[in-house]
């Protein structure tokens, strides 16, 4: 478990229980956030190990972890679950995905001050042992560095036309029934026999 997964002591204990479970049904989890406010929201980020990752898999994904929850009842209020995939521009939390996405730009803070600066931007050139390497501009010229994944603090994908592109891609590979998109589609967990889609009055 990384800082970058669940950053807090309550986010670690969280993402302990429900880690098992969203890799049970055969996902990954990307992030977890216990956000505050009147009330609270618990918003886990999934997806699958190959990518890709629908509305019903976090529909189905946000009833077993629910389960799991109200079981071990590490939540004393009300709290809201939110279950969602990574998006286009997604956060880059473990050493792997440094790997997976070389090539594509992203943007790195760290913790620490690294030659005077702490925020980075550039193309993932990927890793070295516990190393994740960026090539950045410096001075007109390009410089891979590497960045000790303990020092990062944030990392996600820039949002680019290339990386739209290479994701609408990706889900054309992942869901080639109907290459419709419809994960923006709100639903209410009722499944309906009619696949016609509804109007709104």
């Amino acid at each position: 478990m990384t800082d970058l997964v669940a950053k807090t002591a309550i986010d670690r204990r969280l993402a302990d229980i429900v880690q098992p479970v969203i890799e049970g049904m055969g996902y990954e989890l990307i992030r977890l956030r216990l956000m505050g406010g009147k009330t609270r929201v618990l918003q886990i980020m999934a997806d699958r190990p190959e990518g890709g990752i629908g509305v019903d898999e976090c529909g189905d994904i946000s009833t077993a972890v629910s389960a799991v929850l109200d079981v071990e009842d590490p939540l004393e209020d009300n709290y809201i679950l939110e279950v969602s995939s990574p998006g286009i521009d997604r956060p880059l939390t473990r050493l792997k995905d440094f790997a997976t996405w070389k090539g594509w730009e992203a943007r790195v803070e760290t913790t620490e001050l690294i030659d005077g600066r702490r925020r980075f931007k550039g193309d993932l050139a990927g890793v070295d042992g516990d190393e994740v390497l960026i090539t950045i501009e410096d001075a007109g010229e390009e410089v891979t560095i590497g960045l000790k994944f303990d020092w990062l603090s944030d990392a996600k994908l820039v949002l680019t036309d290339a990386l739209i592109a290479e994701m609408l891609r990706q889900k054309k590979v992942a869901e080639p029934t109907d290459g419709q998109f419809d994960e923006i589609e709100e639903t209410d967990g009722d499944e309906e026999e009619d696949p016609a889609p509804e109007t709104k009055h």
